[in-house]
């Protein structure tokens, strides 16, 4: 049988541990893309784009009232899992 492969937060740390991020990055990031991913309904990550970002960036700033620093936060995540995305698919 062949390798499991790893589920994408468990890339997503991995990734970020061979950049030499911090833990609390690493941690606020993975918190994030869990929050995007789940408000877009677990869809595969090659299904989401652009517009997909769009709308977390809005839900959160507008729906959830988060505060202009953590909705930075949560766009760094979306970028780097975006620019990140090839090796996950």
């Amino acid at each position: 049988m062949g390798k499991r492969l790893k589920k994408l937060l468990d890339q997503v740390r991995d990734t970020i541990q061979l950049k030499h991020y911090s833990i609390r990055t690493e941690e606020a990031y993975v918190r994030w893309i869990k929050r995007y991913i789940l408000l877009h309904h677990k869809r595969h990550l090659k299904d989401i784009d652009v517009p997909e970002i769009e709308a977390f960036l809005t839900h959160l700033a507008v729906e959830q009232h988060v505060a202009p620093c953590p909705v930075r936060i949560a766009t760094a995540g979306a970028a780097f899992t975006s620019s990140e995305r090839e090796q996950y698919l």
